[in-house]
């Protein structure tokens, strides 16, 4: 049993969510695996990318997934580091801008 909810073994059954739905889950696997070839983005930048956003999203599985991903396609680990603080960037301003709603919703009810 495992000590915590998170447990990396669960990442290896992820293919097994088409066994619930096996319609959604073989639509989405065709549209992921889609989106993760070489188009405009290399895959390599596409592994970047989702390796911010998977600790924008705070994800252990993806982190583990696209941090392995990574070191496979030659990623080094300032490039990493460097990805995690762009997405933790936005996610800080994405969070702060909203203190304008604040702000503004202070000024209205103050007057």
């Amino acid at each position: 049993m495992a000590t915590n909810y998170y447990d990396p073994a669960d990442l290896r059954k992820f293919g097994n969510i088409t066994e619930w739905s096996e319609e959604l889950g073989t639509k989405f696997f065709d549209y992921y695996n889609s989106v993760f070839k070489d188009g405009a983005l290399t895959a390599r930048e596409k592994s970047l990318i989702a390796l911010a956003v998977s600790h924008v999203v705070k994800c252990p599985y993806c982190i583990d997934a696209y941090t392995k991903d990574g070191l496979q396609r030659g990623i080094t680990r300032e490039e990493m580091m460097e990805a995690v603080h762009a997405g933790a960037a936005i996610e800080s301003g994405a969070s702060l801008v909203h203190g304008v709603q604040m702000m503004n919703k202070y000024d209205k009810l103050s007057m």
